[in-house]
């Protein structure tokens, strides 16, 4: 295959990749009902009980309007349910259902067999120097193409189980984001 110009363009490769990886999400877990971002918004739910669309729109680095449609869609499936809080009922907070678990636990495996097709063209040096290649370009990129914060305190994230309050302070990447916007 002989590549024209424009396609040894990062954004070109980059796109393409992301493409690619969708496609082989799709083609292996289509099964299952779930997109790689609802997959990954339901993965985060988990890890997080209790946590919000604007919280989780921060640390899935997506917007929040895009994400909050990811959310209905879960929720129509049963996968995850929303509550309001009593000190703001406008406030939603996720929690992932039984159905969501047996979910996860049906789809996880398959994600070795993603992970495998889309890596399987290099040889397991260059898999590691493409991992560690694309780890700096994000970290040394970190704050690139965000969101801006949509408040500029540290967000609340309320545990469900116990229900009880627990503030949880901004990372040193939300601080760095929260004093950019304020100097914008």
């Amino acid at each position: 295959m002989t590549l024209n110009r424009w396609q040894l363009e990062p954004g070109y490769l980059f796109r393409r990749s992301q493409q690619i990886a969708v496609a082989v999400f799709s083609e292996e877990c289509d099964q299952f009902g779930l997109t790689c971002l609802q997959y990954s918004t339901l993965s985060r739910i988990r890890e997080t009980p209790g946590i919000d669309v604007t919280r989780l729109s921060e640390i899935m680095e997506f917007d929040r309007s895009t994400l909050g449609g990811v959310v209905e869609r879960l929720e129509i499936k049963g996968y995850i349910r929303r509550s309001g809080t009593i000190e703001d009922k406008r406030i939603k907070l996720l929690e992932i259902t039984r159905q969501g678990q047996a979910i996860l636990a049906q789809i996880e495996p398959h994600l070795g067999k993603v992970n495998r097709r889309i890596f399987s063209c290099f040889t397991a040096e260059e898999q590691k120097l493409l991992s560690k290649l694309l780890t700096h370009l994000i970290v040394q990129n970190v704050d690139i193409g965000k969101s801006p914060p949509t408040k500029a305190e540290p967000s609340v994230i309320i545990s469900l189980r116990s229900g009880t309050r627990a503030k949880r302070r901004a990372s040193d990447g939300q601080r760095k984001q929260h004093r950019y916007a304020k100097s914008v």
